[in-house]
């Protein structure tokens, strides 16, 4: 089968602007946090936009921590923990939409990561709606976060990962959520496994990669 490498393309001598959006704390480690650390080693220059839009008190700390982990090798990281309430955020819609249009004159991204279109999460779903109304004419990758609903699917877009990094990744997510340990999709076998999967089936060295969904990617020669 034949490949396509994709990279980001910035001009000349810029920084790599990158938004990365999750609904809850965690979403953006487990959907693509091995692809946060891949890029940042890459690119020696880099800038990241992190928003995590649904928190409580103890789990503001906690994304904020990890956050903190894999970004402490960006040139600039501005990391935001909003307070909407997990589970309600279609229903603080206006709220959610206003912010995005507030982050929109702000925040100029050469790549966006956010949710998968068909992820069965009313949150998920929303951040991956308002992402796609905003932001119209940018490069933007859907991740997949494994969950009991059984909602993932068939990705076009594959980043290999070493086995270094996704272990850092793993290790973020085990160190910083400890909230999270009793649920039974937090687990890192759930996360290895579902990289093992990918990893298979875009022939990565190492075995392992991230995906992700591309609704739309236009390439261009121009650097």
């Amino acid at each position: 089968m034949p490949s396509l490498t994709f990279e980001p393309t910035t001009k000349s001598g810029d920084p790599l602007r990158i938004l990365c959006l999750g609904a809850h704390a965690d979403d953006i480690e487990i959907g693509c946090g091995g692809t946060v650390l891949h890029l940042l080693e890459t690119y020696t220059v880099a800038q990241v936009d992190w928003v995590v839009f649904a928190s409580n008190e103890n789990r503001h700390a906690e994304a904020r921590r990890a956050a903190e982990a894999l970004l402490g090798d960006a040139g600039r990281a501005d990391v935001e923990i909003l307070d909407f309430e997990d589970g309600f955020l279609p229903y603080q819609g206006e709220a959610v939409k206003r912010y995005f249009e507030e982050l929109k004159g702000r925040c100029a991204p050469d790549l966006i990561l956010t949710h998968f279109e068909a992820d069965r999460h009313q949150d998920h779903r929303l951040v991956n709606q308002l992402t796609w109304n905003t932001f119209r004419d940018h490069a933007i990758l859907e991740y997949e976060v494994p969950k009991f609903d059984g909602d993932l699917g068939n990705p076009s877009v594959f980043v290999p990962l070493s086995r270094e990094t996704l272990d850092r990744k793993i290790e973020v997510l085990q160190t910083c959520y400890p909230s999270q340990e009793t649920k039974r999709w937090f687990d890192p076998e759930v996360f290895r496994s579902l990289c093992r999967i990918r990893g298979m089936e875009c022939h990565s060295p190492s075995g392992y990669a991230e995906a992700f969904y591309a609704r739309k990617l236009v390439l261009s020669g121009r650097r």
